[in-house]
């Protein structure tokens, strides 16, 4: 069985990276007791190509973060409805989306200075590229919270780049479904956020 289709699959570590990048609010998912914990984090992958999180310590999945652990990692970027109308050829409605899938191990980070330098750097990373804040290291409620909070540090095993984005259509298809969603998801967000905020 060739599940899924390799013509949805993306090997090419720079597009995952970029991915990554972009879309840095992770899926975080562990397993204790055959029940899985988990979170939502930010995650930044750094130069020597392992990803940097900071979770709180009463996070019972804090606990699962640490001891060279197995981690799974989901990254979800842009993904939208495919209407059948879209496309120049008879098709059926489909879903087109990109998500990166990783499996890793984890260790905690204890060292406080080390905590505070992450922090830092992830928030000028965050803040690219117009740096509109700069987190000071003597930002006082930063010093303060730095007890609560635990840094770790995944090391990536394996990586999964799953971009369906209607490549087994025609060329103009194909160009089409790319259109819909970018506007798709220009367009359902002011909708959704208009709803719910």
């Amino acid at each position: 069985m060739n599940y899924p289709p390799k013509i949805h699959q993306d090997n090419d570590i720079n597009h995952m990276v970029d991915v990554i990048k972009t879309y840095p609010l992770a899926t975080v998912i562990s397993v204790k007791d055959n029940q899985p914990l988990i979170t939502h984090l930010p995650l930044i992958y750094n130069d020597a190509g392992k990803l940097i999180g900071h979770i709180d310590k009463q996070n019972p999945q804090a606990a699962l973060l640490r001891n060279s652990l197995p981690v799974t990692i989901i990254f979800s970027g842009p993904q939208c409805y495919i209407s059948p109308s879209i496309y120049t050829t008879t098709q059926l409605p489909t879903w087109n989306y990109i998500k990166v899938h990783l499996k890793g191990t984890v260790n905690a980070i204890e060292s406080k200075e080390a905590l505070k330098e992450s922090i830092i750097t992830m928030t000028t990373f965050l803040e690219a590229p117009e740096h509109k804040y700069v987190l000071e290291p003597n930002n006082q409620r930063m010093l303060g919270a730095l007890d609560y909070i635990e840094m770790f540090e995944i090391t990536i095993d394996a990586w999964e780049g799953k971009f369906k984005l209607s490549q087994d259509k025609k060329t103009q298809d194909i160009e089409n479904a790319r259109a819909e969603l970018i506007r798709a998801n220009q367009e359902s967000i002011e909708k959704f956020l208009n709803k719910v905020f």
